[in-house]
């Protein structure tokens, strides 16, 4: 997520006042607490690969990437896969967090999602100043949500995953999750204002849901053309056919339905 308005709102802590501290790289501490483990010490790397795949959790395969990781752009179908489960919290986490964040401040983000840099686990990372150094780095594993605010308020949001288009996109005022920490320890918070709306924005993408499904019918129609023109770049690219078009595929009735997880 990008384009928002940089502000730093309070965030409301809960079951310690620390599990959204700043997480500078430095800071990363190994926890092997969460590992999946597997009964036989002969089973090879394809064999936890396909235990973790029935169960729909993350294996160490899913974690491996080429730096510098590279956002996805509408209609990628991998914005549409669904999301694993992380239960291993190590150093492969661990790096995939920090290139997480050095792409999102590279292209002037202050949201990111796993999947949107082609990796589909459970994760995002945030930072709602936008500037390295500055503000709170936010990591959340397997997040959850178990309140969302009666109250909604319409802004106008951008996408790292659609460059140029900025719509406005109704969403609950603040929201309580519970999440898992870059050591595996759940905690929950109440977020608000625009760290709220950053969380959203990214735990739509968990779902496999776009911001452009959260619009009204006369928003959505403000950006068709720009959406048709990001499936025409991607078959130029790729030489294959988008894997969905704005025009034919019936819209997901999501616009105003926010389920808890």
């Amino acid at each position: 997520m990008a384009s928002l308005l940089p502000s730093h709102p309070l965030l409301h802590h809960h079951h310690g006042g620390s599990a959204l501290a700043a997480i500078p790289t430095r800071c990363f501490r190994h926890s092997s607490a969460f590992h999946l483990t597997l009964s036989s010490t002969n089973r090879t790397k394809a064999d936890f690969s396909a235990a973790a795949a029935q169960n729909n959790i993350a294996s160490p395969a899913d974690f491996e990437f080429e730096a510098p990781l590279k956002v996805l752009k509408y209609p990628d179908p991998k914005l549409r896969i669904k999301n694993k489960r992380i239960v291993t919290f190590d150093d492969d986490l661990k790096k995939l967090v920090h290139e997480m964040f050095d792409v999102m401040y590279k292209t002037d983000g202050i949201g990111l999602s796993a999947p949107q840099v082609g990796i589909n686990v459970q994760l995002m990372v945030f930072n709602p100043v936008g500037e390295r150094g500055e503000g709170e780095e936010i990591v959340l594993v397997n997040p959850r949500v178990s309140k969302y605010s009666k109250n909604r308020t319409l802004f106008n949001e951008g996408c790292l995953s659609f460059p140029g288009i900025n719509a406005d996109v109704k969403r609950p005022e603040s929201v309580k999750i519970d999440a898992r920490d870059l050591k595996g320890t759940w905690f929950s918070v109440s977020l608000s204002g625009l760290p709220a709306r950053i969380f959203q924005h990214e735990f739509d993408h968990l779902q496999g849901i776009l911001f452009f499904e959260r619009m009204t019918g006369e928003v959505l129609d403000s950006i068709r053309g720009q959406l048709q023109a990001l499936e025409m770049k991607y078959e130029e690219m790729t030489g294959l056919p988008s894997p969905e078009k704005i025009e034919s595929r019936s819209r997901r009735n999501v616009a105003s339905a926010f389920r808890k997880l």
